[in-house]
């Protein structure tokens, strides 16, 4: 394949030589720009690649390997039951504590792993990002994607508990899908957002974990929704997250008021972030190797 850069256009070309090769020609953009899909699915062997590679990196050289995805949230669900549920016997809709509190921790686990390893994964493959062309936007969408297989683990465990407490699903579960992706569509939202803010300020990445642990207890994780006065719950919904824990709950336990004005705010900003990050990571990926080559700013 042979790869020429050029300057002055704004598409990105490619077609088939004489030899059978590939010439692929690169044209710097301008101007705002959103999700280029079909060049994203052009390099969809990349995006598995990065995922792959993310996925068994997580857990190489440890002894038990990926039971660390079940360990992790079984011993955050002993330790909420204990302090929440039977010291601060903080109320749970009538469904067992650790079931409830678990129903909360599968998708936060997920966004809380997305956001801390997007915000540092361009950091990590600046090598790469120097040296050949790939749409930028793969690196933080394949730590998204790797995080996603341990959500399916632990969504089996959430399982084991519905059927150890005699649990059955509800009617509603059939949203459980578009809770699932509104969870990915919050959690990419916030990724693209940091992981082009921290390769030009590194300080970003010394914020996450604060911000992390902070929006976990913004989050209705170890108590319920229900607790927010009803005049303040549509301000709480600005809190995407609010929104899909609530979700998640309601479509598997039948807990909670279901689809409600909170759940709409909560939606409207999950689409705002993941647009707004799209666009601001397309804006600043053109400084990106700038940027990796003076250690950001």
């Amino acid at each position: 394949m042979n790869t020429v850069l050029e300057s002055d256009q704004q598409r990105r070309h490619s077609g088939a030589q004489a030899d059978g090769s590939r010439e692929v020609i690169i044209r710097r953009t301008r101007g705002l720009r959103f999700l280029d899909l079909r060049e994203l699915w052009a390099y969809r062997e990349l995006v598995f690649f990065l995922t792959w590679r993310d996925v068994k990196v997580r857990y190489k050289q440890t002894i038990i390997g990926v039971a660390w995805v079940i360990l992790q949230p079984l011993a955050m669900v002993v330790v909420f039951t204990l302090l929440f549920g039977k010291l601060a016997k903080m109320p749970s809709a009538g469904v067992p504590y650790p079931l409830f509190a678990l129903a909360a921790l599968v998708p936060w686990q997920l966004f809380s792993r997305s956001i801390s390893e997007s915000t540092t994964s361009l950091v990590a493959n600046q090598q790469l990002l120097a040296r050949v062309y790939f749409p930028r936007i793969s690196v933080p969408l394949a730590t998204t994607l790797a995080a996603t297989v341990d959500f399916a683990i632990a969504t089996g465990l959430l399982g084991v508990f519905m059927v150890v407490y005699r649990v059955a699903p509800t009617p509603a579960m059939i949203w459980f899908p578009a809770f699932v992706l509104l969870l990915l569509i919050t959690a990419l939202g916030v990724g693209f957002w940091l992981s082009a803010l921290n390769i030009e300020y590194r300080d970003v990445m010394y914020v996450v974990p604060f911000l992390n642990q902070f929006w976990f207890f913004l989050t209705p994780v170890v108590y319920p929704g229900g607790l927010v006065p009803a005049q303040w719950r549509v301000l709480y919904g600005l809190n995407p997250m609010t929104g899909v824990v609530e979700g998640f709950r309601w479509a598997l336990l039948g807990t909670g008021e279901g689809p409600s004005h909170m759940l709409v705010v909560s939606v409207f900003i999950s689409c705002c972030l993941f647009i707004s990050g799209i666009i601001w990571f397309r804006l600043r990926e053109r400084t990106f190797v700038d940027a990796v080559g003076g250690g950001g700013r």
